[in-house]
């Protein structure tokens, strides 16, 4: 390892050094853990509601049990009873229900089984089968080993050095589009099947899409992240103009994705010089242009707390609405750029955007947090209905005690927190 990453001495001061603030961070992840549990059905896991119940015709989605299995395996590997049989259903509903076991690869819902074959779910999918092998649930190497063929047959480009973004059911029609979104995903993924794989050509791969979405094409828009492109990387800046609050391709930019490529850059940058790999120069430096440019384009900008959903081409407002899993990735960013650097600058971030958490979208009447708000700070379901997700919010409470390297399972099997 090089003297980059030499160790630093946070301040004393620090939350992450307060065995208070560490308290609180355990005491969060295990409210939301608890409130997830509601989500287990036949098949998977599904969306809560508003107030934690199903809503009526719930049904298992593919991309939240394979979050529910990464978390609850995260959980397992800490010592929280219950979690292990809750990975072993969201294993089993991901080699059964949602697999097309026709064609291969995985469907969003059981029973849509020519719906397209999504990058993004592939890439959660993959996440959640390594976490999920690193406690030994039966079947989950078999779903690894399946996640991978997927993604080495039909996703990665090895020309492009990125992910396709989706095909029909039978991997005829590949879509012209290729989006951060699922890239940016597929980063955090390649990074965990590098730590439980051990080949480390996933690192590699992390390296080339972080190369092009962060190095080569953020700078041409002043640090902040273009979304959409087609095929042959022509940047689609009306695309979805009639879709502004999409849930995962809105128009515009999302200042909430600045940030989360901003510590995904910082755990690569980390992940390679502790695999002996090389890490570029440029990688502190454009995962801090990142942070900032998000920060500076998201926070505030309208007089009213907290990051706004997306901005226009100009850095102007879009959409208003506050996201939680924006502030999820703020924060992250903002811990994972202090310990990398030590500049209280990131410390300060880091208290107000729990501050900002704490006091508008953790929801301690019926619990977790909510999923967005309004600018004044009230409950809304514009983009996303109920509270569905439990990944974002759970890791921002394991994040802040994790090294940047490895990956967030691995490291609670072979380190354990660091703080």
């Amino acid at each position: 390892m090089t003297d980059r990453l030499s160790p630093i001495l946070l301040s004393r001061d620090a939350w992450i050094r307060r065995p208070s603030h560490r308290a609180w961070l355990e005491m969060q992840g295990r409210r939301l853990l608890d409130f997830s549990k509601e989500g287990c059905i036949d098949g998977g896991f599904a969306g809560l509601d508003m107030e934690g119940h199903l809503p009526e015709g719930a049904k298992a989605e593919a991309t939240l049990t394979a979050r529910c299995v990464h978390a609850y395996a995260t959980a397992e590997l800490q010592g929280i009873p219950g979690s292990a049989p809750l990975v072993a259903h969201g294993v089993n509903a991901l080699m059964t229900s949602f697999r097309d076991q026709q064609h291969g690869g995985w469907n969003h819902f059981a029973d849509q089984p020519h719906e397209r074959k999504q990058a993004y779910l592939h890439a959660f999918v993959a996440l959640a089968a390594s976490s999920a092998v690193l406690i030994g649930v039966e079947g989950a190497n078999a779903l690894l080993k399946d996640a991978i063929h997927q993604i080495e047959t039909h996703f990665w480009s090895e020309d492009e050095g990125v992910m396709r973004e989706s095909f029909a059911d039978d991997w005829s029609d590949e879509e012209n589009y290729r989006g951060a979104n699922s890239n940016m995903h597929s980063t955090e993924a390649f990074m965990a099947l590098a730590d439980v794989t051990g080949d480390v050509k996933w690192l590699r791969r992390a390296l080339r899409i972080v190369t092009r979405f962060v190095h080569e094409l953020a700078p041409q828009q002043g640090f902040a992240m273009p979304e959409h492109f087609n095929r042959n990387w022509d940047l689609l800046q009306n695309y979805h103009e009639d879709k502004p609050t999409d849930d995962l391709r809105p128009y515009g930019m999302t200042p909430g994705h600045f940030v989360e490529w901003s510590h995904l850059t910082v755990k690569l940058e980390a992940a390679l010089l502790r695999r002996g790999e090389t890490a570029p120069g440029w990688m502190l430096h454009d995962a801090q242009a990142l942070f900032e440019t998000g920060m500076k384009s998201g926070w505030n900008v309208d007089g009213l707390p907290g990051m706004v959903y997306t901005i226009d081409w100009d850095h102007k407002p879009h959409v208003p609405s506050r996201v939680h899993w924006a502030h999820a990735e703020a924060l992250t960013a903002a811990i994972n750029l202090y310990k990398r650097t030590g500049n209280p600058h990131y410390e300060h971030w880091y208290r107000t955007i729990w501050d900002y958490i704490d006091t508008t979208l953790i929801d301690r009447d019926f619990g977790s947090w909510f999923n967005e708000v309004s600018p004044e700070g009230e409950p809304t379901e514009y983009i996303y209905k109920g509270k569905g997700d439990l990944y974002h919010a759970y890791q921002s409470t394991l994040a802040p005690m994790m090294p940047l390297a490895p990956s967030l399972a691995t490291a609670i099997e072979q380190i354990g927190v660091l703080y």
